[in-house]
This record gives structure tokens, sequence and C-alpha cells, in this order.
């Protein structure tokens, strides 16, 4: 990009705005940037002033990762499920739940090293996460077998009203350290075989 001239006389943020309005889904920033011929950073500094904008609204950017898109309020959810006459059921289980939370925190992460963690198989959880749409795969870890590595989705961030992932509350300091032995425990696994192997 020679120039950086938006496209339009508007100013930057409406133009962001209004492409996040009629897109259909999450847009990844590099889009938004080339659609509007500005650098990717013009593009999170107009973003940041949307958050703003939106804080007292009952509208909210939501980012996961390098994408973003308009949503409802979190606060809002029990009124437009009353008002599309959304039931709300449908909650997940202790099992999902928990291995959302290390989905969540250690992302992207294998399924051996969820198993690590919560000390059974967990098949049968991940695949309903999976067609839930609250986990994606997101590619494959370099190590022997290749296992795949899950990371959580959008329509995770709705599920629980978070903006980004950053939103999470801290874990205290104890689970952290456990959470973290585990995966590195199943890590450290995962490359014994791998070595094995050769």
């Amino acid at each position: 990009m020679t120039e950086e001239t938006p496209i339009s006389p508007a100013p930057l943020k409406t133009l962001v705005e209004s492409l996040l309005f009629v897109a259909e889904g999450p847009v990844a920033i590099a889009a938004l940037a080339r659609a509007l011929e500005v650098e990717p950073e013009k593009i999170d500094a107009a973003l940041a002033d949307l958050k703003r904008d939106y804080a007292e609204r009952g509208i909210r950017v939501q980012r996961a990762r390098e994408k973003v898109q308009l949503v409802s309020a979190p606060d809002a959810a029990p009124a437009i499920e009353k008002f599309l006459g959304i039931d709300g059921a449908g909650h997940l289980s202790p099992a999902a739940l928990e291995t959302l939370a290390i989905i969540a925190y250690r992302q992207p992460i294998t399924r051996p090293a969820i198993e690590a963690v919560r000390g059974v198989n967990c098949d049968g959880v991940i695949h309903s996460l999976l067609t839930r749409g609250l986990i994606q795969e997101t590619g494959r870890q370099e190590t022997a077998g290749r296992p795949i590595l899950y990371a959580t989705t959008f329509d995770f961030l709705q599920h629980f009203g978070l903006r980004d992932v950053e939103d999470l509350p801290p874990l205290e300091e104890h689970t952290e350290k456990v959470l973290a032995e585990a995966v590195a425990d199943a890590q450290a696994a995962a490359q014994t075989v791998a070595e094995r192997m050769k």
C-alpha cells in the first residue's frame, strides 16, 4: 500500500463499523484493512474507539485472535431470547464445562493434553463441543501422530458473554500451576513417543 487514504471521506471508525454491520460473520482484521486500503494498525485503533463508544450501549465488538464481529451486549441476552422466542435451555454438562475451560485457558491444546488434565477420555465431550460450535480444530501439533489442536470459537465468546478470551477471569495461582504442569507433562510424553519412533 503506497498511500493511506481511505476509499471514502467518512471517518475510518464509521467505515469499519459499517463493514462489520453488513458482514455475515466474523471478519479478519487484514480483510478490513485491505477493503479500506489502510494498515491493520489503523483498523485496530478504530476498533478500540468503537469498543469505547459501545461500552454503555447494546452492541459490542467481539474479537477472537485476528477476527472481529459486532454482537449484542451480553446483559441483553434474556430480553433478546424472550423477544426472539429462544429457549435458553441446552446447558453444558459439568464434563463439557471442565473440558471447555481447559481449552479456553490453554488454547490451542491437543486432546491428549486435555485428557492429562482431566484424567479421563474426552472424545465424546470434544465431539459435543465441536458440534455445538464452541470449539474448533485449528491445526495439528508437530509431534508424533500430529494430534489435532483445539481452540474456542466466536460462539464460545457469545455463549459466555465475552468480548475476547482476555476477558476470562484469572485462574487462582494453584489452579494455574496444576493446569500448566499437566499440559507440560502431556507434551513431554508425546515428545518421548516421537523420539522412540525415530
